[in-house]
């Protein structure tokens, strides 16, 4: 097994970016996640990102309330845009580089999704940020990240919480919540545990691409699940080896 992964997609909860603030983007957050990705980034990983839009609108909660599901979702999209392009103005003020690309087609901020292009981006180290979710309403931006990594050839989906893995029960109600350093694919959906929505999860398991739950907001861990610390996060697996 070689020391650690060289190429992932880190899927970020933009509700995350929300921090203190009931709204829009803590700047100390985005700073944190800038920070913890550059360090990686240096070590000569090849990262994609995925980010929500959460903070900013929800496409179904706007259903709920009234609104047309495809119109809400769409606006979700451009939503998980707003946090892409600050993300990327946060990273490369750290000089990193990066390319943000748009499922939905808006050249003058992004370029337009294609993927022999992400791949090559990876390649030449830039660090690529995947906006716009999959360009399609009904589909989350879990879904997003799952179709991205499969589409790049990531080894490892890695999804960044607020939480050190995949529990039992919500570790934030529950101190005495039991975490798994692993866990099957099929265990996850025995026991109803919410990791990813099920068309994501499903797209995972089909390609066999391992999925890391891992808490983000504690400096170095993004370093250490790269570098394959077995204390660092839950791994979601597809069979019992």
């Amino acid at each position: 097994m070689s020391k650690s992964y060289s190429r992932v997609l880190l899927k970020l909860s933009g509700e995350a970016l929300l921090g203190e603030q009931g709204h829009g983007i803590d700047g100390k957050i985005l700073e944190h996640y800038a920070t913890e990705i550059q360090k990686v980034h240096e070590q000569g990983v090849a990262i994609s990102l995925v980010i929500g839009g959460g903070n900013i609108f929800r496409g179904v909660q706007g259903a709920t309330e009234g609104m047309d599901r495809v119109h809400g979702d769409y606006m979700g999209m451009l939503a998980t845009m707003i946090n892409s392009m600050a993300l990327q103005d946060a990273l490369e003020r750290k000089g990193v580089i990066t390319r943000l690309m748009s499922a939905i087609r808006m050249e003058e901020i992004a370029e337009p999704y294609i993927r022999r292009r992400a791949i090559r981006h990876l390649e030449k180290g830039r660090v690529v940020i995947f906006g716009a979710g999959t360009g399609n309403p009904y589909f989350t931006t879990d879904t997003a990240a799952s179709l991205r990594a499969i589409e790049v050839e990531a080894e490892v989906i890695l999804k960044g919480t607020r939480v050190d893995g995949i529990f039992d029960s919500d570790p934030e109600e529950n101190p005495d919540a039991k975490k798994f350093e692993k866990i099957t694919g099929e265990e996850v959906l025995d026991r109803r545990l919410s990791v990813m929505d099920l068309t994501a999860f499903t797209l995972c398991r089909e390609n066999k691409i391992p999925l890391i739950v891992f808490n983000m907001n504690k400096e170095n861990n993004l370093t250490k699940v790269i570098n394959k610390d077995p204390q660092v996060g839950s791994m979601v697996i597809w069979d019992e080896q």
